[in-house]
């Protein structure tokens, strides 16, 4: 359903992905070649840069014409200059401008990102021709590229998904140290642009194609939705690493593998599987430095939840070769899938 100016969705840092083991070798052997998807980027960040060099009403007006709803996205939910029915927000622009800030923002992303984003395309190419492999009558989004001035990395609308590059210029980015009130080092030092394609993946997977359902507020019915999305994207990115994908650490990763069963016990031994509380939920779902409760010294990773609702739903598909990627991202039973996964760490 094609998502109102009014209803814009600005995904804020999505990481609770995550995986355990290599991707299926049957992934990569899927020859999808030749279906006709091919991903360029959109760079709407350059293009709304000319609006401070070109005459603003004629410049608006391709701008428009070029990206449709996303210009007045960008300008009334995520700039917030005021609407672009009244020109008067032009006068806002040209002080953004003018800024020392914009100035050395536009440099480190032009520095970063230099040329056509050619990798990120190849990458959401491959991607998004898997997608269609799954589902053939599945219609794609645009993608353009823009800043945020650091409020979004993603953004979803009617018919375009946006990247937001300020929020992937590296770890050691000049700006990240300012922003740790906001982005903690345990969320930027993901900020690169070998995360642009997983957060795209994911964006679409959850905002677009399978969004949670409501009702659905146990934390085991949590562990298996968020499982669904992460073999979804193991599907669709066959080649990314396991710890881009979840934003773990190797050593993180290399915990959680250890402590597996540890981890299995603990949620049935506090009886958390069908707990409902959201605040006791959110500390093992959200994003953290580690989880309280579990290993020693904090070495523990977080969001296991995430992380142990994809082992059950990888279990439950290697239990069932006969259930189809489709079929399982439909079935909305969580207790049938972790019944049948016959899930029990040692």
């Amino acid at each position: 359903m094609p998502l109102s100016i009014s209803k814009i969705k600005q995904i804020y840092l999505i990481f609770c992905i995550g995986i355990l083991f290599a991707s299926c070798d049957d992934n990569k052997d899927i020859d999808v070649s030749n279906i006709p998807v091919d991903v360029k980027i959109e760079r709407f960040d350059r293009d709304f840069d000319a609006m401070s060099r070109k005459p603003m009403p004629q410049q608006a007006y391709l701008l428009q014409q070029k990206y449709g709803n996303f210009y007045a996205d960008y300008v009334q939910q995520i700039l917030e200059v005021g609407n672009v029915q009244d020109t008067s927000y032009f006068n806002l622009l040209r002080q953004i401008f003018a800024a020392q800030a914009y100035k050395d923002l536009k440099h480190d992303i032009d520095a970063v990102f230099p040329g056509n984003m050619e990798k990120q395309n190849e990458e959401l190419t491959d991607a998004f021709r898997r997608i269609k492999y799954y589902y053939p009558e599945k219609k794609l989004p645009k993608v353009y590229a823009y800043f945020s001035g650091f409020k979004a990395q993603t953004s979803i609308g009617d018919g375009y998904f946006a990247i937001g590059l300020d929020l992937f210029l590296g770890a050691d980015s000049r700006f990240y140290p300012a922003l740790r009130e906001t982005f903690p080092f345990y969320l930027s030092r993901r900020f690169t642009p070998d995360y642009i394609a997983p957060r795209v993946v994911e964006g679409i997977a959850r905002e677009d194609m399978f969004p949670e359902n409501d009702p659905d507020k146990t934390l085991l019915s949590k562990m298996v939705y968020a499982g669904k999305i992460l073999y979804f994207m193991d599907k669709v990115l066959p080649n990314a690493a396991d710890s881009v994908k979840i934003g773990y650490t190797n050593k993180q990763l290399d915990w959680c593998k250890a402590m597996e069963s540890n981890i299995w016990a603990y949620f049935l031994e506090e009886n958390l599987l069908y707990e409902t509380d959201y605040q006791r939920l959110q500390t093992y779902l959200n994003e953290a430095p580690f989880t309280p409760g579990l290993g020693e010294h904090n070495d523990s990773a977080p969001k296991l939840g995430i992380w142990t609702g994809w082992q059950i739903v990888r279990k439950y598909m290697a239990e069932h070769t006969d259930v189809t990627l489709q079929q399982l991202m439909e079935e909305r039973d969580a207790q049938k899938i972790l019944n049948e996964a016959k899930y029990r760490p040692k």
